[in-house]
């Protein structure tokens, strides 16, 4: 059998690149893997509603298809993102009813909501993290822990404060900048799950 990695939702942000879209982090929990997932706007307010337990006025959709899970005897187990092709990732919730299981294929996104929700776990196979996450090496690599490339070459990423570092990720789009804009968000999102 394949190797699963456990994940959970390590950071939730505007992705930058798309209007409207959103950037997940999905991170393992010894926090060596973190796998970055383009999202909608919908999916990702329904995220992170759940990760910060705040109750809507009305049930939105994925609290609605709780309910009705579980007023029908439906558990969700657990969640597996199990393949990646031609640029999306392809997720499962994994369920039982009356003793049977069954898998339902979801997007990623909205498996994660549903995971939140039932407080189950999320896995990932392993070769979808070799092949799409970036490593806590690969982090070091790129300057995440150290100084950010093409900066001014003298700033040092630990000495720059929050503030600083939304500046420099804001010059860093408004010049179309993506890579080093994607570097900076990194290191903003590393900080807050510190």
């Amino acid at each position: 059998m394949a190797k699963r990695i456990q994940l959970h939702v390590a950071d939730i942000s505007p992705s930058g690149t798309t209007s409207g879209a959103y950037q997940m982090v999905l991170m393992d929990m010894e926090g060596i893997w973190r796998l970055p997932i383009i999202i909608g706007g919908g999916e990702a307010q329904a995220i992170a509603i759940a990760m910060e337990r705040i109750e809507p006025l009305r049930p939105l959709t994925h609290d609605l298809i709780k309910t009705l899970a579980t007023s029908f005897g439906i558990e969700v187990l657990e969640v597996e993102i199990y393949n990646f092709k031609e640029g999306v990732f392809h997720a499962k919730l994994i369920a039982i009813m009356d003793s049977r299981q069954v898998e339902i294929d979801s997007r990623t996104s909205d498996a994660v909501a549903i995971a939140l929700r039932f407080d189950c776990p999320i896995f990932c196979q392993e070769f979808i993290l070799k092949e799409n996450a970036i490593t806590h090496q690969d982090e070091k690599a790129l300057g995440h822990y150290g100084n950010l490339p093409d900066m001014d070459g003298t700033e040092d990423a630990h000495e720059l404060s929050m503030a600083e570092l939304e500046e420099a990720l804001q010059e860093a789009l408004a010049e179309e900048d993506y890579e080093r804009a994607s570097q900076i968000r990194d290191e903003i999102a590393k900080r807050k799950t510190d």
